[in-house]
């Protein structure tokens, strides 16, 4: 069975920003190889102005965030949602809720609505009070105006069957194998093979970058740290000037460069993963991938991607003894081969592909026809 598909809730593809654009641009060119008609929704002003790509249509929808701020995504989700009900698709998948969940009552009737329910997104401390609010209240508009779910971690699968009594679908991330051209060092004076810790997030308190820096600068270690990161945001200014005296932590900005950033995870001696809301994570994946040995935050999203595979933290105590115990023998060795196995056999594109398309032909059929979705 061959669908007509459209995918919302994105800048665009290819992608030049983020988790949902990084999924949409795997998923639309798969699902595209496999014959469907297969469409993405991007802003005007992405900087990839064709009206195809790699067999996906792009439809260009005026965006005008770059006028009035984060409230133009809105008026873009508006335009993609008015155009998406003059093309008849049969399933529409949506990338999240926080901008378009509010438009949900105009939603196509006659297309069967999929939405990524994202992570718990009102938990975010970078969100104030009355935003936090707003995302609650999105998160259910969400669930209120779809027929079908995806949760890209079994943690927010539990939370939505518990929270809204929904039966969403488990569909994870995916990640590329490393290759061997990005195994070798691509600028050893810049990489020193495992000779320094390495962390990369955005600069957000949930991130727990505080707690990781803090851990290290109290600690003995004569490793240096790397940080990848904007830091012009009001918290990257903010850590930046609390750890300015560190001479070892080393703040290196953005890395948008994919061979040099898993180069530096592949070469790191620890890499620290912060992150704590949300699902699974795409960092954390290709962190995995790149065959790193991973310290991460200890939280129920982390657990149920890396198990036993991964050192744990919950305070700067935690960091600290980390930084000036862990060595590489055997147990760590395998802790990285495990996670490479679980990128081959569970967070591959492919297998990610196959859910999104299963899951489309499926909701597809329920819809229309009322078969049941197993």
């Amino acid at each position: 069975m061959k669908l007509k598909i459209a995918i919302l809730g994105t800048r665009g593809i290819p992608n030049h920003y983020g988790g949902f654009e990084h999924i949409s641009e795997y998923v639309s060119a798969g699902l595209a190889k496999r014959g469907h008609n297969i469409s993405v929704y991007n802003s005007h002003n992405h900087p990839y102005t064709k009206d195809s790509w790699n067999g996906v249509n792009i439809i260009h929808c005026y965006d005008p965030e770059y006028l009035i701020g984060s409230a133009g995504q809105f008026v873009y989700d508006l335009n993609c949602i008015r155009d998406a009900r003059t093309r008849n698709f049969d399933v529409i998948i949506v990338m999240g809720y926080t901008s378009s969940s509010v438009w949900g009552s105009l939603y196509p009737e006659n297309s069967a609505i999929i939405t990524n329910m994202d992570g718990l997104e009102w938990k975010r401390s970078k969100y104030s009070k009355p935003v936090q609010t707003f995302l609650k209240y999105a998160e259910k508009l969400a669930v209120k105006h779809s027929q079908y779910y995806v949760s890209d971690s079994m943690v927010i699968k539990s939370y939505l069957a518990r929270k809204y009594d929904i039966n969403s679908r488990y569909i994870p991330y995916g990640a590329d194998m490393i290759t061997e051209i990005e195994r070798e060092q691509l600028f050893p004076a810049e990489a020193a093979k495992e000779d320094y810790f390495l962390l990369m997030a955005r600069m957000e308190p949930e991130n727990n970058i505080e707690t990781i820096l803090e851990g290290y600068n109290q600690s003995n270690s004569d490793k240096p740290f790397k940080v990848l990161g904007d830091t012009r945001n009001r918290f990257g200014k903010f850590i930046t000037h609390k750890f300015q005296n560190d001479s070892r932590i080393e703040f290196k900005g953005s890395i948008f460069d994919t061979a040099k950033v898993r180069a530096l995870q592949n070469n790191s001696y620890l890499y620290f993963h912060g992150h704590s809301v949300g699902g699974t994570n795409p960092s954390l994946l290709e962190a995995m991938a790149s065959e790193a040995l991973i310290a991460a935050h200890n939280n129920p999203f982390n657990q149920a991607v890396l198990s036993t595979d991964a050192f744990y933290f919950s305070n700067p105590n935690d960091v600290k003894q980390l930084v000036e115990t862990v060595k590489h023998q055997d147990t760590e060795k395998t802790m990285v081969s495990n996670n490479l196995q679980k990128i081959k056999h569970l967070f591959n594109w492919e297998s990610v592909v196959d859910g999104y398309e299963q899951y489309a032909i499926e909701c597809y059929l329920h819809y229309n026809n009322g078969k049941t979705i197993y």
